[in-house]
């Protein structure tokens, strides 16, 4: 195991497709919901700890060896905006190819064959995580830092916020995000022969609405 593949890994400049999608900001900033550095946090500590915990349980679950066509299923029933799915699915070919150049794998090759409609992106950075020889506990923390920094990014631009303040803001929820990654990693060690029941299936129904109102848009910045 290298640490510094992790650093690889969640490096928003690996090139997995994250820098075109906001993760909900946007049409968060566009119905006035996130408008400052204040409302920015309240945002992102939401998404942590519902779509945030949800992701990071699929990564873990996937690093862990779990077969990735029955997480791909269980992130579906877990995503129930149509729109979010495409968007999951999009990112997963997007990331799948970036880490079938970096980690080459058997596995990652397979998978790429199974599913070539793509697979939901947690589950395709478990999978990585697993063949660039990461724990399932390295996979969920990338997850959830994942997806608080993209919408933090994105509220840079959207916002003109001050970059320090959102790299403050992120720091400052350092270590919600490592709850959230134990959690998540305790939690893919727990699941059942028969099923993936035991993974975290919080919601946000919120994330959902504006997620399907934002690709209703016909003028926006971000994918998602």
């Amino acid at each position: 195991m290298t640490r510094a593949a992790l650093l690889v890994l969640a490096d928003g400049r690996f090139p997995a497709g994250g820098y075109a999608h906001s993760g909900g900001m946007e049409a968060a900033v566009a119905s006035h919901s996130v408008h400052d550095t204040a409302s920015l946090e309240a945002f992102c500590r939401g998404r942590l700890h519902t779509a945030g915990l949800t992701a990071a349980g699929l990564a873990a679950a996937a690093a862990t060896g779990h077969d990735p066509l029955a997480l791909d299923e269980a992130a579906d029933a877990r995503t129930p905006s149509p729109a979010l799915r495409q968007v999951a699915r999009r990112l997963g070919r997007q990331m799948l190819r970036a880490a079938r150049a970096t980690w080459p794998s058997p596995d990652l090759d397979q998978l790429a064959r199974n599913r070539p409609q793509g697979v939901h992106q947690p589950v395709v950075l478990g999978a990585t995580a697993r063949s660039a020889g990461l724990t399932p506990l390295d996979a969920a923390r990338c997850t959830a830092y994942e997806n608080v920094s993209g919408p933090a990014t994105a509220a840079v631009r959207l916002l003109s916020l001050d970059p320090l303040d959102a790299t403050a803001l992120l720091a400052r929820l350092s270590g919600e995000i490592d709850d959230v990654a134990r959690t998540a990693a305790d939690a893919a060690t727990r699941i059942p022969a028969d099923g993936v029941s035991a993974l975290p299936a919080a919601s946000a129904p919120l994330l959902d609405i504006i997620g399907e109102r934002h690709a209703a848009r016909t003028v926006r910045l971000f994918a998602s």
